[in-house]
């Protein structure tokens, strides 16, 4: 019965809603397809008047939606997103944190400050890789690097700026440098003020992150005896870095919404 029960909740639609610094993410999947994600600033979503125009089209559209699963490092936001779903849907409403039924054991000395990204992160990586150690990067408004062992433990992170917090810095915190759109450099060096700000932000991650995943790869394999090492990355900027990478990483920018939809089949309550 509970198997019966947890395989319904597999193949129900379910939305799910990625809040993140910069962009929220409303999606909804049947099974593992995701049927579609609609992606607005966070920083519209003020109210709950905010947050109903955009989830009612999508309960308008799908009726028989019933679950919803939400994953959401902005707190003041998730509140009032929380809300409307556990007012609007018959089924369950679940919310990612260290306190659910995780699939990784999550060794953190203070798990509630384990942003619920990375959880999600960490869970579809231990779904994807279930057996392999995983360097899982999440390349956003923060850069975060999270780091599986092949038997489900977390073996530890990192967390950085991310490119357009960078830029941000280095527009707001000096007298003459503008701010500078991030997308992919012609060339290594910069022959313009604008260049060198957008080539030294972009090849320096890259450069980072390489030499990162080098000393990774390397405490993995000399700590650990790990083989077959997996690097997959997400984010808003994953598209831009990962290309530039010289690992080549799997790239799946739906990551995050997919491990939130993994960690609600595997917590969402037997009865229906």
């Amino acid at each position: 019965m509970l198997h019966s029960s947890r395989q319904s909740f597999q193949d129900a639609l379910l939305c799910v809603v990625e809040i993140g610094n910069t962009n929220t993410s409303f999606a909804v999947f049947s099974g593992d397809e995701c049927l579609e994600v609609r992606k607005v600033p966070s920083v519209i979503l003020n109210g709950y008047e905010d947050v109903a125009s955009q989830i009612a089209p999508i309960l308008e559209k799908y009726p028989v939606l019933r679950d919803a699963a939400l994953c959401s490092v902005v707190p003041s936001v998730s509140s009032v997103v929380f809300s409307f779903l556990r007012h609007h849907l018959a089924g369950q409403v679940l919310e990612v944190s260290s306190s659910i039924k995780l699939p990784f054991i999550l060794r953190y000395e203070s798990p509630d400050s384990f942003g619920a990204d990375r959880i999600a992160l960490c869970a579809q990586s231990s779904l994807l890789y279930p057996e392999e150690p995983v360097i899982a990067l999440d390349i956003g408004t923060a850069i975060t690097v999270d780091v599986l062992g092949s038997d489900r433990a977390y073996l530890g992170g990192l967390i950085m700026s991310g490119l357009d917090l960078m830029a941000k810095a280095l527009s707001e915190h000096t007298a003459r440098l503008p701010l500078v759109r991030m997308d992919l450099p012609d060339t290594l060096i910069g022959f313009s003020t604008s260049e060198c700000i957008r080539n030294g932000i972009i090849w320096g991650c890259v450069s980072g992150l390489e030499g990162l995943l080098v000393k990774i790869k390397t405490l993995l394999i000399e700590e650990y005896k790990a083989k077959n090492i997996r690097v997959l990355a997400t984010g808003g900027n994953a598209p831009l870095i990962a290309g530039m990478l010289a690992c080549s990483p799997v790239l799946d920018k739906l990551a995050v919404l997919r491990g939130t939809r993994h960690l609600f089949t595997l917590n969402a309550s037997a009865s229906r």
